[in-house]
């Protein structure tokens, strides 16, 4: 029987994109053709804890290497080997590709037929940097297939592969549960609660760090306000950029508009996205490159729960809009664009109704999981 054995430093419970990714994927493939390797999340005793109770949930195997971080070691690549022929698996899928992709060619000795390695954002940067992009080449080299998210990452990673290495990436990014971000997925609730209900919100769920542009967002509230007076910005996540931006608001004068509510848990996103008549994040790429979007599941997630969205140009970002249909791509870090389209979309609910509506229909056409997750099957 074919089983898959994937290898991955990200996947729960340690949160994150690329985790959630991993783990949405596993859990849509054949349970009983799935091994897990994994490192573990926070030693100690609550970490092991929340370890242990996460994996016995699982449907699938799942192994926890003692470190926090695995890496193409020797230790590692033996074990890997091991964990391949104990459960007879024919298929490896490296959660990222750089750096556990090195460990291919020691796999394929071991009776692996085909190896995936799934790129992310981080690679696009490896592949700016001499010695980091030598090894995306031997990495590109030794799989069958290395998956990218988008156009940007795409064309920034072949650029340090072979040209057969680079003719042989497929698009793979991470998709979208409609069923769980829909338009009537609980915002009226949020709203109400946060003493909303009848103010135009524009909300941008994110984790709170410079590159996803919130405080382009606060800086472009007084211009929004003076076009629509009651509006309100709504920040949705928590993050080490959350005090700057909290004293940037007060800096302001915009600080009773713009609204912070934390962290929230992952079941209550949904319905945050829904609070909002608008989705923004006018993210931009920062340190010359090296810290940039890989694609920003967050639009999609918004455009399913029938929301306009704001993006900004960073990397991939602009891969998960439909340019003046679904919403808009801005300049990241420009305060004058956001304004100006936020405000357009907040005083036309009839161009915020087309967008949202052809946003959602996209996402049913193009990013369900159940779509990529065949496409995965094919490839492993």
């Amino acid at each position: 029987m074919h089983k898959t054995l994937i290898v991955t430093n990200d996947f729960p419970p340690r949160p994150g994109g690329i985790q959630a990714f991993l783990h949405n994927m596993a859990l849509r493939l054949d349970p009983d053709r799935v091994v897990v390797y994994a490192s573990t999340w926070k030693h100690g005793r609550e970490g092991a804890e929340a370890t242990a109770a996460f994996d016995a949930e699982q449907p699938f195997t799942v192994v926890r290497d003692r470190t926090a971080m695995l890496l193409p070691t020797p230790r590692v690549t033996g074990r890997a080997t091991a964990l391949l022929r104990e459960h007879g698996c024919t298929s490896v899928w490296f959660g990222a590709a750089a750096p556990l992709g090195l460990m291919a060619p020691a796999l394929r000795r071991a009776g692996a037929r085909r190896l995936v390695a799934t790129t992310h954002g981080h690679e696009a940067g490896w592949a700016q940097l001499p010695a980091a992009r030598q090894l995306l080449r031997r990495i590109g080299d030794g799989t069958d297939t290395i998956t990218y998210l988008g156009e940007y990452t795409r064309s920034r990673i072949a650029e340090a592969l072979s040209p057969e290495a680079a003719g042989r990436m497929v698009q793979l990014p991470p998709g979208v549960d409609e069923k769980v971000f829909h338009p009537a997925s609980g915002g009226d609730a949020v709203r109400e609660r946060l003493g909303l209900k009848d103010r135009p919100v524009v909300v941008c769920v994110s984790r709170l760090v410079p590159r996803k542009g919130q405080d382009t967002l606060i800086r472009a509230m007084p211009a929004i306000l003076r076009e629509v007076p009651d509006a309100v910005l709504l920040i949705v996540g928590g993050g080490p950029y959350e005090g700057e931006l909290r004293k940037l608001a007060a800096s302001t004068g915009a600080g009773a508009s713009v609204r912070f509510t934390g962290a929230v848990p992952w079941s209550e996103l949904p319905a945050h996205y829904g609070a909002g008549d608008v989705f923004a994040m006018p993210c931009r790429t920062r340190r010359g490159g090296l810290d940039v979007e890989g694609l920003g599941i967050v639009y999609l997630e918004a455009s399913a729960t029938g929301l306009p969205v704001v993006a900004g140009d960073s990397g991939g970002a602009p891969d998960a809009v439909l340019d003046g249909e679904t919403g808009w791509v801005v300049r990241g870090g420009s305060a004058e664009e956001s304004a100006e389209r936020i405000s357009v979309l907040l005083k036309d609910a009839e161009l915020r109704r087309r967008m949202g509506e052809r946003g959602r229909q996209w996402v049913e056409e193009k990013w369900r999981w159940d779509l990529l997750a065949e496409r995965l099957k094919t490839l492993l």
